[in-house]
C-alpha cells in the first residue's frame, strides 16, 4: 500500500535537500511522537550517508521516548529525473513490531517552484503480508505527523523561515 506527501515549501530546494541529510532533523520531524537514536553509535552523523559514500545506519525507535517499536536501517541512495532530486531510502524496519513489515520503499522528492519556493513530494510503499491495512493505518498516521513536522522544522532552519 502506498502513503504519499505533497506541498509546497517556502525554502529554496538546495535548503530542504541538506535538511533531508540531517539525521537530527529527521528526529525533530518525528519528535515528540517518536523518538530516534543510533544503535551502536553514541551519536548520529552530521549528515546522512548515501550511496555515493556508502554506509546503513541503524536506527532505534520509540513512541514518546518510552514504548520501543523497533529498529529501522536506513539505506540512502540519490537520483535525479528532471529538475527533481530524489532521496530514496530503501532500508526498512529490521525488528520488533516494526519487523512485521516484509516490503518499504521511501522516496522524497525536491523539486524547485517559482521564487525560490521548493515542491516536496514524499512517499512510502510498504507491506506487512496479512497485517498490511494496519501496517498502512499506522504509516498513514505517522506521514500525516511528519507533514507537519517537515513543515516546522523547514520553517525553524531556513532563512525564510
Amino acid at each position: 500500500m502506498r502513503v504519499v506527501l505533497k506541498f509546497e515549501l517556502d525554502a529554496y530546494p538546495d535548503e530542504v535537500w541538506a535538511i533531508l541529510h540531517d539525521p537530527i532533523a529527521l528526529g525533530e520531524v518525528v519528535a515528540p511522537l517518536i523518538e530516534l537514536e543510533p544503535v551502536g553509535h553514541r551519536r548520529f552523523p552530521p549528515t546522512w550517508k548515501t550511496t555515493r559514500a556508502p554506509g546503513d545506519h541503524l536506527v532505534r525507535l520509540r513512541v514518546f521516548g518510552l514504548v520501543p517499536i523497533g529498529d529501522q536501517r536506513i539505506r540512502l541512495s540519490t537520483s535525479r529525473r528532471g529538475d527533481a532530486r530524489i532521496l530514496e531510502d530503501s532500508g526498512g524496519p529490521v525488528s520488533g513490531v516494526l519487523g512485521l513489515t516484509k516490503h518499504w520503499r521511501h522516496r522524497m522528492a525536491v523539486s524547485p517552484l517559482p521564487g525560490g519556493r521548493t515542491l516536496y513530494r514524499d512517499r512510502l510503499d510498504i507491506s506487512a503480508g496479512v497485517l498490511t491495512p494496519l501496517a498502512w493505518i499506522a504509516a498513514w498516521v505517522l506521514w500525516q505527523y511528519r507533514a507537519i513536522g517537515i513543515r516546522r522544522v523547514i520553517a525553524g532552519r531556513t532563512q525564510r523561515g
